[in-house]
């Protein structure tokens, strides 16, 4: 006889997704710090408020995209279904606010700029390893959700 475990709910496929999203987005963050400027210029004190106003930027944006994603194409049955729906719309929300926020924070604002070792899209000039890190960071923290929605599916 087995006992009936609930579903795994939306608000724990927040809570998964955003448990990836922060270790991910802050060591990315740490990791690319070579590919801007600032890295050169700037104290360690002013390194560590960027790498916090990164991730914490980051987490907002990323929790912004699911939150959106699940509302325009989710349903009341995700995450168990309409799951890969989600999961493009989320990466291509932050994906495109990436494009945006670098024009606007490089390009128009002068913000932040990059190092010479920053690869950029040629026709965007968009650094690759912010675009990078919104594909990759968010696609492991959804993949960790569909993980656990499989288990969950599996001791049913």
């Amino acid at each position: 006889m087995r006992i009936a475990i609930p579903a795994i709910s939306w608000l724990d496929s927040a809570r998964i997704y955003l448990a990836v999203l922060l270790p991910g987005h802050l060591i990315w963050e740490i990791a690319q710090l070579p590919l801007y400027t600032l890295w050169a210029g700037a104290t360690w004190t002013q390194i560590a408020f960027a790498v916090a106003h990164c991730t914490a930027g980051d987490l907002l944006i990323g929790m912004s995209a699911i939150g959106l994603a699940v509302v325009f194409a989710g349903d009341r049955g995700w995450p168990r279904q309409r799951f890969a729906r989600v999961a493009v719309l989320t990466v291509a929300i932050g994906l495109l606010y990436t494009v945006y926020s670098e024009w606007l924070n490089v390009e128009v604002r002068g913000a932040w700029a990059y190092a010479a070792a920053m690869p950029r899209l040629p026709w965007l000039e968009t650094g690759l390893a912010p675009l990078a890190q919104w594909l990759v960071i968010p696609t492991l923290g959804l993949w960790q959700v569909a993980r656990q929605c499989r288990r969950d599916h599996d001791t049913r």
